[in-house]
């Protein structure tokens, strides 16, 4: 089933770190199967709290691709980048049958 990592990043600490993970990371999340479907953007809140800042979603094939991509060697130098140029929240989770889903 399709897969997302949804990240949130909360604060930019180093721009510089940032843009380089920026222009480096894409290769390797499609090198796992990845796609990009909506980086940043205005985030307003129709219901319950204020939950995002600036959001990444990104989708695999299925939630082995997105742990793999998370956890592959040639994305452990990128993750320390991202981390020590900013704080961030991630979550990942796969979608579910369901009838809302068009065939």
């Amino acid at each position: 089933m399709t897969a997302y990592a949804l990240f949130d990043n909360i604060e930019v600490t180093d721009p510089a770190k940032l843009a380089e993970y920026t222009a480096r990371v894409r290769a390797v999340v499609e090198s796992h199967g990845g796609r990009y479907l909506a980086v940043g953007g205005q985030v307003n809140v129709a219901e319950g709290l204020p939950m995002l800042t600036y959001p990444v979603l990104i989708e695999f094939p299925d939630l082995a691709a997105a742990h793999g991509w998370y956890d592959s060697p040639e994305y452990q130098e990128l993750k320390a980048l991202r981390q020590s140029g900013s704080k961030a929240n991630a979550t990942f989770f796969e979608t579910g049958p369901s009838e809302l889903l068009a065939a």
